[in-house]
């Protein structure tokens, strides 16, 4: 038997020859990271650099020629991707800095408009996060652009703002702009990478967020040291500056972001070869890898609105998002309540974040190895639910900024750690793309109300201490715990069902390899997919 399939638009043709009994042993082996030598390895069946493939049926390749192309995509794809959501994250933070540099006083605002300027940004970002299911139909090149385009001019137009009312139409389209690019980034690198390759990818660019906070607030320092000696008020040349320079890199990303792994411009024939077989040893020979003709299945879309699994993580993201996006627009604030210069404050904003960033990378890349998502997640949910736990007991007794200060490191530590896996572990756990596109829009339209209470949880008659915020989140932290453990338990119930169907169906000794590619599962066909925990 042989099975080949010509991808139209590269012409990339991906072989697969007759295989022997053994060849769903080898296959399955080498999914699970087994570097065993497989039974029937073809030493005269060498690519351009002489290096031996494996012709064990799904799998054409070698470790190295694979770990060559991760590493390529890495490098040319995942950074890029966490560039443009470092700026991104630094249009829509950057409000908060811009807060003591000036805004609230040339604009006259007061608390509950300063917040609404807040509410506006996240009433956009919620309405428009279907956008995220148009990563699936248009050409990646084109939406990411356009998508930092827009919001990089907007983030630029707050500078010429005069009013209230102006200032909340831009920030109301900054949330447009935004809903369509940041939410779908991890459904984009789903096209690209492994299941347990997803955390650590999508943990590059949320790192990217604190990385983009601790920038913000040294370059808020900066700016607004300028700002002393220019005639421009430092709050306005501040969204000039760090808006700016996405406009640049939006024509950059035109050329940079590739459709599919057969349309990346950096990779070789053969390493394209490696990327889409890779991907069709996972999902199966009739997934779409090669980014051509995906359609949204209303079918799968409905499956996935009634799956338990995604409303339960939506509420760990929504509980997440409380914390989240309470914390760098009023961390400032915070810091200057506590009797510091707003030079200051612009300063100690900074530490908390990168070492965040730090840790999400490690996180991350932990959870990859093990393949494990929840013992991560309720981990730094604690650890961030404890983090807000301390500066409000600190607030309660009154004690020095200093102890307040330092509560801050495992709060924003333990937040971004936890959304970065519920995001890939969302994904995880969703057998298609219409599917994992839906779960991503899902987890966003009910994640992101948690910004709604996020951002009215530091009043200014709460200052200095702000204890009713940080108890708050606080607790929706440790709610993040219970649900994780929730979820670990219906994760293991589907598996256990899915083993018992398993060992109902049987085998089917005489497939070829369409029949063995790991991850499908036709009518009573065995299958290897399994929930990650």
């Amino acid at each position: 038997m042989r099975f080949s399939e010509l991808d139209e638009e590269d012409g990339l043709e991906l072989d697969a020859l007759s295989t022997s009994n053994g060849a769903l042993q080898n296959a399955a082996a080498l999914h699970e990271g087994d570097q065993r030598k497989p039974n029937d390895i073809r030493e005269d069946n060498l690519d351009e650099s002489g290096a031996t493939e494996m012709v064990t049926g799904s799998a054409l390749y070698t470790l190295d020629e694979e770990r060559a192309v991760i590493r390529k995509l890495d490098r040319r794809l995942v950074l890029f991707v966490a560039f443009l959501y470092m700026l991104s994250f630094l249009d829509r933070s950057n409000i908060g800095n811009a807060r003591i540099a000036g805004l609230i006083e040339d604009l006259k605002l007061s608390s509950s408009q300063y917040e609404w300027l807040l509410t506006s940004f996240y009433c956009a970002y919620i309405a428009f996060q279907w956008m995220t299911l148009l990563y699936q139909i248009v050409p990646a090149h084109i939406y990411m652009s356009l998508c930092v385009a827009s919001w990089s001019v907007i983030a630029c137009l707050q500078s010429f703002s005069n009013s209230f009312f102006s200032m909340l139409l831009l920030r109301f389209l900054l949330g447009v702009g935004e809903a369509a690019f940041s939410p779908g980034l991890p459904f984009l690198m789903s096209f690209f990478y492994k299941r347990d390759e997803l955390a650590l990818r999508t943990g590059f660019f949320i790192a990217a967020a604190p990385l983009a906070t601790s920038f913000a607030s040294s370059l808020a320092w900066l700016i607004t040291k300028a700002g002393e000696r220019l005639p421009i008020p430092a709050w306005r040349l501040l969204f000039i500056v760090e808006g700016f320079p996405a406009i640049i890199v939006a024509v950059i990303a035109w050329f940079q972001i590739p459709d599919s792994p057969g349309k990346a411009p950096y990779l070789t024939l053969r390493e394209k070869k490696v990327a889409l077989l890779r991907l069709k040893a996972e999902k199966g020979s009739t997934a779409k890898v090669d980014g051509q003709k995906r359609r949204l299945d209303w079918h799968e879309i409905g499956q996935t609105l009634k799956d338990p699994k995604c409303w339960i993580t939506s509420m760990m993201f929504f509980s997440c998002n409380v914390a989240f996006a309470s914390l760098p627009p009023f961390l400032p604030t915070i810091i200057h309540e506590m009797n510091h210069s707003a030079l200051a404050s612009q300063a100690l904003s900074a530490p908390p974040y990168l070492v965040a960033f730090i840790v999400v990378l490690v996180t991350a890349y932990l959870s990859d190895r093990s393949q494990n998502r929840s013992y991560f997640v309720i981990f730094h949910a604690l650890l961030g639910g404890s983090g807000y736990g301390f500066i409000a007991i600190a607030g309660v007794l009154k004690a020095g900024s200093g102890w307040r200060y330092l509560g801050v490191y495992p709060a924003a530590s333990g937040f971004f750690s936890a959304i970065t896996l519920i995001i890939a572990w969302t994904i995880n756990n969703q057998t298609s793309d219409s599917k994992r596109g839906t779960g991503v829009v899902l987890l966003n339209l009910v994640g992101q109300l948690g910004p709604l209470l996020g951002t009215r949880l530091y009043p200014d008659s709460d200052a200095p201490y702000y204890v009713t915020g940080m108890a708050t989140c606080s607790g929706f932290m440790l709610l993040v715990a219970a649900l994780t453990f929730a979820l670990r338990l219906l994760l293991v119930r589907e598996n256990q069902i899915l083993n018992r169907k398993d060992d109902r169906a049987p085998e089917d000794k005489g497939a070829g390899e369409e029949d063995i590619l790991v991850g499908e599962d036709k009518g009573s066909r065995k299958s290897s997919f399994r929930n990650m925990l």
